[in-house]
């Protein structure tokens, strides 16, 4: 969830119970560094990534064509 750039923080602490300092401490710890860096400069800022910044009316946690059954 931390890795789709579309799911916001606040969506993976309402399923998963990780803030987001906690989800930034589990992806460096999981990813390479210089693959934790470009992650970290991809989301810092992102208007997807956090719910305050998204526009007014966009509800959903995730893309809508991200869970497509095939």
């Amino acid at each position: 969830m931390a890795w789709e750039d579309r799911t916001p923080f606040e969506a993976i602490e309402q399923q998963l119970g990780l803030s987001e300092k906690e989800v930034v401490k589990f992806m460096r710890k999981q990813l390479k560094p210089s693959s934790f860096r470009l992650w970290r400069a991809r989301v810092s800022g992102r208007n997807t990534k956090h719910k305050k910044l998204r526009p007014a009316g966009v509800e959903r946690g995730y893309c809508p064509t991200q869970y497509k059954h095939r």
